[in-house]
């Protein structure tokens, strides 16, 4: 592994961790992807040249399986908030992965998050910051 890539699991395969996937491939990191659904793994381009693993990035085995040891992140960008908050607490608390990344949808569990020293990117957060700034935008 260079110096510059970098050892990333991707916990979620949608259209999120699909896409992050792809272009982090492409980057020349090294990339784990496990989701739960083997169809998931259908977002993943031709050219995808990490591992994919079937399984329950919540169960300590699969995330052993990802060879999270090495991790030097992990995001978690399932749909589900309590899944992605567990499997971050797991990665950081167990396994010390240096950057954990979590999808969080509700806002509200976003405090949550942060107690447990978990870094969150909101789509809907990040979505109304982006509507009240166009109009703000216009006001301006």
């Amino acid at each position: 592994m260079s110096q510059r890539s970098k050892y990333i699991i991707i916990v979620g395969c949608g259209r999120l961790g699909g896409s992050l996937a792809n272009q982090l491939s492409r980057d020349g990191h090294q990339i784990v992807v496990i989701d739960r659904r083997e169809g998931a793994f259908d977002k993943l381009s031709s050219d995808f040249s990490g591992f994919r693993i079937l399984g329950d990035a919540s169960e300590i085995d699969v995330l052993r399986q990802a060879h999270i040891e090495r991790a030097t992140h992990l995001f978690a960008v399932t749909t589900q908030d309590n899944l992605n908050l567990m499997v971050a607490q797991i990665a950081l608390t167990l396994f010390h992965v240096p950057t954990v990344v979590a999808r969080v949808f509700d806002p509200l569990r976003e405090q949550i998050y942060s107690e447990f020293g978990i870094e969150t990117v909101s789509p809907v957060k990040l979505s109304a910051e982006a509507f009240l700034k166009a109009v703000n935008h216009k006001e301006a």
